[in-house]
């Protein structure tokens, strides 16, 4: 791994100490992490858009609009997902974590699986 942006859906005030968001698309923020050669360079946080304009695509192309390369995320349903491939954001399932310092970190060392569509739900505030 070279250099990546990674998003993580996460409660306010958002940081490597908050929460995991439940889904990434209702999140209050997302913490975003540069890593450069697998050590953080850089915290910081994004607020969050709603979904009426461009409804579940919205979140997506204001991640890649944002530089996001990664996103681990708790859930999301499959339309979401499938615009993630579309726009070249990676995708791994970090939901379990406690912290966002830990869904780094369980990311940075290969413990996370790729979000597949046996993590997605049927979308909404699931």
């Amino acid at each position: 791994m070279e250099t990546c942006r990674i998003a993580i859906p996460s409660t306010q005030p958002g940081g490597m100490d908050s929460a995991v968001g439940a889904h990434f698309g209702h999140c209050d923020c997302y913490t975003v992490i540069d890593v450069a050669d697998g050590q953080i360079t850089k915290v910081d946080t994004l607020p969050n858009v709603p979904h009426v304009q461009g409804g579940c695509m919205a979140p997506v192309n204001h991640l890649s609009e944002n530089g996001v390369t990664v996103l681990l995320a708790g859930g999301m349903g499959m339309r979401p997902l499938m615009g993630f491939n579309q726009v070249g954001i990676k995708v791994y399932h970090g939901g379990d974590a406690p912290s966002v310092g830990m869904a780094v970190q369980a990311f940075l060392s290969g413990k996370l699986p790729e979000f597949s569509i046996n993590h997605t739900c049927g979308g909404g505030m699931a």
